[in-house]
């Protein structure tokens, strides 16, 4: 019997969505988390499901949500399906009465965001969004040093990501990250909202937002070009560019302070 946060019991997780994110990197985390129990898993092909628990030595597995989010023994549900699908599911968890994470992003627009967060606020049951960047070490030593004023007064942050055209943009194959109905950012979606939330953590609240976005590929329907910039609550300002067609991958970030900077990469 696990403590965690005065909650004096084993956290019996259910997984809507069985894809690639959850074979290697959530899934055995689940499973390996002090206090928490992988007892079920949905996928809506029936056999991908029953395959899924049998491999990764899950009790419970189904075909359809809403018997997963009703299981009387689940108490925590974590949704790792594309994220157009993330509103539809978590507001019946939240129905539920059940504890939710959501892979990122939480949803494709803000609006969503916000309908999702007061779906649980209003109950007061905790939701989460699979973000965990900003605990990994690297990033909590940039903390500290921030934190421990190294650099002086914070001034700005710019982070420049791009990519090549992969193989399968190329091919013309099938890709829900860059399908404007899934997700309009796509890979800015899909990447870009892991640095986002951990400059969040960095530098406190974003409280103004402009841009542009564009395809200048015109290989997929999302946007492949966007560009912003933006305004942290503590006065300190923001730009970013974000580029999914270049010659080069490239991943750079500087904080720059009063006194000095800080460069560093969110993914490499």
């Amino acid at each position: 019997m696990t403590t965690i946060e005065g909650i004096s019991q084993i956290i019996r997780w259910g997984i809507i969505g069985c894809g690639n994110v959850t074979e290697v990197k959530s899934g055995p985390a689940y499973q390996k988390t002090p206090g928490f129990e992988l007892l079920a898993v949905m996928r809506r092909d029936g056999a991908k499901a029953a395959d899924y628990a049998h491999r990764h030595g899950v009790q419970k597995h189904y075909a359809n949500a809403e018997e997963l989010i009703n299981d009387p023994e689940i108490d925590a549900i974590y949704i790792a399906t594309p994220p157009d699908s993330h509103k539809f599911y978590s507001l019946k968890v939240a129905a539920a009465g059940k504890i939710c994470c959501i892979e990122k992003p939480m949803a494709p627009n803000y609006e969503d965001c916000v309908e999702i967060y007061n779906a649980f606020e209003e109950q007061k049951i905790p939701l989460f969004v699979a973000y965990y960047r900003r605990s990994l070490p690297r990033f909590t030593q940039i903390k500290k040093w921030l934190d421990a004023n190294s650099i002086g007064d914070l001034r700005h942050i710019n982070w420049h990501l791009s990519k090549k055209t992969s193989e399968q943009d190329l091919s013309g194959e099938y890709n829900w990250r860059t399908d404007s109905k899934v997700a309009i950012g796509g890979y800015f979606d899909d990447l870009a909202s892991h640095g986002m939330d951990l400059f969040n953590y960095l530098l406190g609240d974003i409280k103004q937002v402009s841009g542009f976005a564009n395809n200048q590929q015109g290989l997929y329907s999302a946007y492949d070009a966007i560009v912003a910039s933006w305004m942290h609550e503590s006065g300190v300002t923001g730009t970013g560019s974000w580029n999914f067609g270049c010659a080069t991958r490239e991943d750079k970030v500087q904080i720059i302070g009063s006194k000095g900077k800080i460069e560093f990469a969110v993914f490499e």
